[in-house]
C-alpha cells in the first residue's frame, strides 16, 4: 500500500519540527540543509520550495519559538493578586524549559542573522509589560511609578537568567526553583521603601555592631 503524502500544511510542519530538533543539536551554521533534508526524508528542493534557504527555515522556527514563549509568560501574568502572577510567570518559563528544551535551547542561545539575541528580544517584550503592570500598582501604593521599568527589569532580570541556570541543572524539581524565586520577588516587591537609598559603610557598620550588642544582649539574659 501506498504511503499517504503530506499535504503542502503537513510537510511545512514536519520540516519546521525537524529543524527545530536540528538547530538545537547543532545551531544554524553546524547543520547542512543536505542533512535537514535526509532527516525529514525529502529532497533539498522540497525545503527550499517551503523556506527558500536553510536561514528561512531557522527564521520561521525562531519566530514561532519567541512567539511560542512570550505568549506563554504574558498570559499568565495579565492578572491576580501579584505572588500569584510571579509564581504564574516563573512556573511557566520553567515548564516551557522542561517540555519544549529544543525551543529554549534555539532562543537562549541563538540569534537571527543581522539582529539581537533571540532571548534578549523576548525578555525585552515581557519587561516592558511587566514594568507597565508594575507601574500601575505602584500608583495606587504611592510609589514611584517612573522607576517601574528598572524594577521590571530586576524582575525579569532575575527569573529569566534562572531559567538559563536550571536548563542545564534541571535540580531542585520546578517547583521548588519556582517558590525559592517567587518567594524572593514577592518579598521583595512587599518589602519595598517608598524613597529607598544606598546605606554608607558607616551606617552599615553601625547596623551590624547594633545587631550584634542585641544578640549578646539576649545571650546574657
Amino acid at each position: 500500500m501506498a504511503r499517504r503524502r503530506m499535504t503542502a500544511p503537513q510537510r511545512r510542519d514536519q520540516l519546521i519540527g525537524v529543524g527545530r530538533q536540528a538547530f538545537a543539536e547543532r545551531g544554524l551554521d553546524g547543520i547542512s540543509m543536505e542533512e535537514i533534508a535526509a532527516r525529514a526524508g525529502v529532497s533539498k528542493p522540497v525545503v527550499y520550495e517551503h523556506f527558500g534557504s536553510k536561514e528561512g527555515l531557522y527564521q520561521e522556527v525562531v519566530r514561532l519559538e519567541m512567539a511560542r514563549l512570550e505568549r506563554t509568560i504574558t498570559s499568565n501574568i495579565q492578572a491576580g493578586p501579584w505572588r500569584d502572577r510571579i509564581e504564574r510567570g516563573v512556573l511557566a518559563l520553567l515548564t516551557y524549559v522542561e517540555e519544549e528544551t529544543d525551543g529554549f535551547v534555539i532562543l537562549a542561545h541563538g540569534q537571527l542573522p543581522g539582529e539581537g539575541r533571540t532571548y534578549s528580544t523576548i525578555l525585552n517584550r515581557v519587561t516592558a509589560e511587566v514594568s507597565y503592570l508594575l507601574g500601575e500598582a505602584f500608583k495606587h501604593r504611592g510609589l514611584d511609578e517612573s522607576m517601574a521599568g528598572l524594577y521590571g527589569q530586576a524582575l525579569v532580570g532575575t527569573v529569566s537568567n534562572s531559567a538559563l541556570w536550571w536548563l542545564d541543572e534541571r535540580t531542585p524539581d520546578k517547583h521548588t526553583v519556582a517558590a525559592h524565586i517567587s518567594n524572593l520577588c514577592w518579598n521583595g516587591l512587599r518589602g519595598m521603601e517608598a524613597q529607598p537609598r544606598v546605606y554608607g559603610s558607616g551606617e552599615a557598620s553601625d547596623s551590624a555592631s547594633d545587631e550584634t550588642s542585641d544578640e549578646t544582649a539576649e545571650k546574657d539574659a
